[in-house]
């Protein structure tokens, strides 16, 4: 059915009053119904745009957009065209979110269910591995040791971890450097942490694109960077030539940073910014290196 301009214009002048004839019939039971559904909405939504589906899905509005303009001016050609496309739409969708979508059931059917509602995580957890991982790449720096840490955050990167040896060991300044030892078989790939957790060792990460790096940074800090253009992850590395310590965000490279400043970023990065400052220095790098000084005596 076709409609012309005056009658669009004056089903949208009357949908003022419908709207407040349906307000009048809503209950309880409905704003409730409205809120679960607006908020599981949002959080797919926020899931979505921190990957690289945000474009698709932008790219999906404005097919959406030209559908209903073609329909509305009776561009018929248009119209015909794009409404056969929508009758395999769904299909097209779900080859083209297939991983999302695997990774939002994924995380749905695990036990971090609670977590992919409200994120929460174990801070004093967190607050440990920070200082761990401070005080090992403190010691790596002065023995010039290669290191590559990764902090996953809101995107998952499991394909990452399975590109290496997957792991579920409690972070541990021994650990990371036994692991990024020279001679040890995973010293060349990364480290992958989520949650205060080491997840994978060994992991191949990808070199980034950006052709305006320097030219004195290694294959180390390009799958750094890398890996920080192509997630939210935060990258931790150590330079093998001159130990000095780095950290990529967001395709963003801060060099020879040190030891205070590393750990200052992180806990920036990584833990809630409304917590107590007397928690924050509850396993700092100078702490722990009390207690080793202590435990050494």
């Amino acid at each position: 059915m076709n409609l012309t301009l005056s009658e669009v214009t004056a089903t949208l002048s009357e949908l003022p009053a419908v709207l407040g004839r349906y307000l009048l019939t809503i209950e309880v039971a409905d704003i409730l119904d409205i809120a679960i559904m607006v908020f599981v909405l949002y959080k797919l939504l926020a899931l979505v745009q921190t990957t690289k589906a945000a474009s698709l899905l932008k790219g999906l509005m404005v097919f959406m957009t030209t559908l209903f303009l073609s329909y509305l001016f009776h561009l018929n050609g248009i119209y015909y065209l794009l409404s056969r496309m929508v009758e395999v739409g769904a299909l097209a969708l779900v080859i083209l979110f297939q991983p999302e979508i695997r990774r939002i059931l994924e995380e749905m059917g695990s036990r971090r269910i609670l977590a992919f509602f409200t994120h929460a995580e174990n801070v004093g957890e967190v607050e440990q591995t920070i200082g761990q991982t401070v005080l090992a790449c403190t010691e790596m720096s002065q023995s010039r040791t290669g290191a590559l840490i990764v902090f996953e955050r809101e995107i998952l990167l499991d394909d990452m971890v399975r590109s290496g040896t997957v792991l579920d060991a409690s972070v541990s300044s021994e650990l990371l450097k036994n692991i990024f030892f020279v001679k040890a078989p995973m010293h060349d790939g990364a480290v992958i942490i989520r949650h205060g957790r080491v997840l994978g060792a060994g992991c191949m990460l990808p070199l980034s694109k950006n052709v305006n790096l320097s030219r004195d940074l290694g294959m180390r800090h390009r799958a750094g960077i890398g890996m920080s253009e192509n997630s939210d992850a935060v990258v931790v590395i150590v330079s093998e030539e001159t130990g000095s310590i780095s950290v990529a965000t967001g395709g963003m490279l801060k060099r020879h940073l040190k030891a205070e400043t590393l750990e200052n970023l992180l806990r920036n990065e990584l833990l809630p910014q409304e917590e107590d400052e007397t928690d924050k220095q509850k396993f700092s790098l100078s702490g722990l290196l009390r207690a080793r000084k202590n435990g050494g005596a």
